[in-house]
């Protein structure tokens, strides 16, 4: 099986990303081992969803590009806020969410996981887990006000797993769209 043929890709969105996964399902003898593999080629400026593996741990290896990389423990410390560059490896504990985002020239990596079945669960977009609360519920967790609570569980609706730079998008630390400004200047 060959991860890096683009032709076999899972999930392929023009202007954000392509992603292989190779699981027991696909290669039977991944079972013996309880492993599996994912290959993400993020391209420039993307975003990938915030989520986290639900039944395994990860091991990021970074093949080309840059990434900014965000790691948040289930109990909501930081762990890790940092740049990978190519030949860098993370490891990820399962339940941790992790956000990352590609820089100007974008970020490929495979992630090797200790599930030969891994599956994650996404925090925003078309899969989030925001979608089934009702807006009180996210508003009482959160100590957000409704219209907050609201805007957290339908912003990115219509996107699965990897987001596109907007050009009216918000700022975050860390993951800022500053290449956004020059372009349009």
């Amino acid at each position: 099986m060959n991860i890096e043929n683009l032709s076999r890709a899972d999930t392929y969105n023009p202007r954000a990303r392509r992603t292989t996964s190779l699981n027991s399902q696909k290669f039977p003898i991944l079972n013996l081992v309880q492993m599996s593999a994912t290959r993400v080629n993020l391209y420039q400026n993307v975003i990938l969803s915030p989520f986290w593996n639900v039944n395994a741990h990860s091991l990021v290896y970074t093949t080309q590009g840059r990434g900014r990389v965000q790691v948040v423990s289930n109990f909501g410390k930081t762990m890790f806020d940092d740049e990978l560059r190519p030949g860098q490896l993370l490891i990820i504990p399962q339940h941790y969410v992790v956000l990352k985002k590609a820089q100007r020239e974008g970020f490929q990596y495979i992630a090797i996981k200790t599930n030969a079945n891994a599956f994650v669960s996404q925090l925003v977009g078309k899969n989030s887990v925001f979608l089934s609360l009702p807006v009180d519920v996210i508003a009482n967790v959160y100590r957000i006000s409704r219209e907050q609570a609201r805007s957290l569980k339908n912003n990115r609706g219509e996107e699965h797993g990897a987001f596109t730079p907007r050009s009216q998008q918000q700022s975050y630390p860390g993951f800022s769209n500053e290449s956004e400004s020059e372009t349009s200047e």
